[in-house]
């Protein structure tokens, strides 16, 4: 329940500064978390991330603004912290349809996204296996793409990414180049403002000489939570990413720390009913 006073609490703060700046920072203190933990939280808990959620939030309030009010576009715009009434316009249409404008019109179709409010959801009548392991810093070796948190885009775009390295033969390449290593999807770089990350297939190694698109990377020495998934792909693991951020995190009192996600593939049958693979999630305790 602490848990949940929290999170509210910082969704209270949210919608509080709607019309001022808002600082990410501050809202994490609000859940009594850090920045990065507190994001990657509400994103796997909405499937939007907290500066997606703002900017609806507002959008939302200034339709209501224009609908009911003789508030010029210019200062509507302003309120809720667009840099320019053109990028306003913009967004606005997007997010409704039709340009402020004519939103002010009789009958006029609007759009509302609604205050998220987190709620107690009895869940905890299965088991979840994990350990915590260190392990220190360690290289990796394959190639990366640049995906967005918004709109879906990364999960769309990863599996898609696993077909395109299967089909050009870089998953044969990577698993001859370092026999025996598990195969490895790992998230990093997270970027706040953009709202990016890079996600890397790879495996634990390094080469004298890259192939052309491939990429190394260091993965830092950190405590892992490691959560085994059994099952065929992707269900399987997608429920264990749920569980560990819906369940796990709230009962345990770890905050996840600002370091790579990964996904850790062991060669097999990855649609068979006893396949097994592991996430590995950074932590640190609060």
């Amino acid at each position: 329940m602490e848990w949940l006073d929290r999170m509210n609490d910082a969704i209270d703060y949210i919608e509080s500064k709607l019309s001022d700046d808002i600082d990410i920072e501050e809202v994490a203190k609000r859940a009594c978390s850090s920045r990065f933990h507190f994001q990657r939280m509400f994103h796997m808990l909405t499937g939007v991330t907290v500066a997606e959620y703002i900017r609806r939030r507002r959008l939302t309030m200034a339709a209501q603004e224009l609908a009911m009010s003789a508030t010029k576009v210019f200062d509507v715009s302003l309120k809720y912290r667009y840099e320019s009434p053109e990028s306003f316009a913009k967004a606005f249409r997007k997010a409704h349809g039709l340009s402020p404008s004519e939103a002010r019109a009789q009958g006029v179709q609007l759009k509302a996204y609604p205050r998220i409010s987190f709620q107690l959801s009895l869940k905890g009548d299965k088991e979840m296996d994990y350990k915590i392991v260190h392990r220190n810093a360690f290289p990796v070796i394959g190639k990366s793409i640049r995906v967005s948190l918004k709109e879906g885009d990364a999960m769309r775009r990863m599996p898609a990414f696993w077909s395109e390295c299967q089909a050009d033969g870089t998953i044969e390449r990577l698993t001859s180049l370092c026999p025996g290593k598990n195969l490895l999807g790992i998230k990093m770089k997270f970027d706040d403002d953009d709202e990016q990350f890079t996600y890397i297939i790879a495996v634990e190694g390094a080469a004298e000489e890259l192939e052309s698109g491939w990429t190394t990377s260091e993965i830092p020495a950190a405590t892992w939570a490691m959560f085994p998934s059994v099952g065929p792909l992707p269900k399987s693991i997608q429920d264990v990413w749920m569980r560990i951020f819906q369940e796990w995190f709230p009962a345990t009192g770890y905050q996840h720390a600002e370091a790579p996600e990964m996904e850790v593939y062991p060669l097999g049958d990855t649609m068979a009913d006893d396949y097994r693979c592991e996430v590995w999630i950074p932590v640190n305790k609060d």
